[in-house]
């Protein structure tokens, strides 16, 4: 067995009224536990607060992105996930807490363009048109849990299970398919 990372679906990219593409590899995260108990641990090793509900804190190269009132996801670099997961449970001896690097069992993908709110309204129950860059949305895009993060007013980031990468792609290919727009958000 071979120790090279590789991500889900290296280079897959689709180009419609929005572009769909793998992110490739991102060292990820969970931390659950007190979020207010933890709060210095994960500001002392990722540079970042604990984020607002739905909401993404950045430092850096590191992100910490709300996941439940008892759950951030920590992003990273993919290499210094093991290192920081290493850190954060020497910051939290003795803490009620959890954490546990997920990163090779996850699959990220962007999807850019001024339409993306079109594409990802044909897969998720989300109104989208309140969602603004540092937000963070957990949902369903068709039958699998997905995490959006909203990275910029043209961007977003999805992450899903490793498991169902193909899946996630075509699906998300085929919602941004040209002629297909349904013009939901202006």
């Amino acid at each position: 067995m071979s120790d090279l990372a590789i991500s889900a679906l290296p280079g897959a990219e689709f180009e419609g009224f929005a572009t769909v593409a793998e992110a490739g590899l991102q060292g990820m995260i969970t931390l659950r536990g007190d979020l207010g108990a933890v709060a210095k641990a994960l500001s002392d090793v990722t540079g970042c607060n604990v984020p607002a509900t739905r909401k993404i804190t950045q430092s850096g190269a590191n992100a910490v992105a709300w996941m439940s009132p008892d759950e951030v996801l920590i992003l990273c670099p993919h290499d210094a996930a093991p290192a920081m997961e290493t850190r954060l449970r020497e910051a939290l001896a003795g803490a009620f807490a959890t954490v546990a690097t997920v990163s090779d069992a996850r699959a990220v993908f962007t999807v850019t363009g001024p339409a993306w709110r079109d594409a990802l309204a044909k897969l998720c129950p989300v109104d989208f048109s309140t969602l603004g860059a540092g937000d963070i949305r957990r949902t369903r895009a068709a039958q699998v849990a997905a995490a959006i993060l909203v990275t910029g007013p043209d961007e977003v980031r999805l992450i899903c299970f490793r498991s169902v990468a193909q899946y996630m792609f075509d699906i998300l290919s085929s919602a941004a398919s040209t002629g297909s727009e349904p013009a939901l958000y202006p």
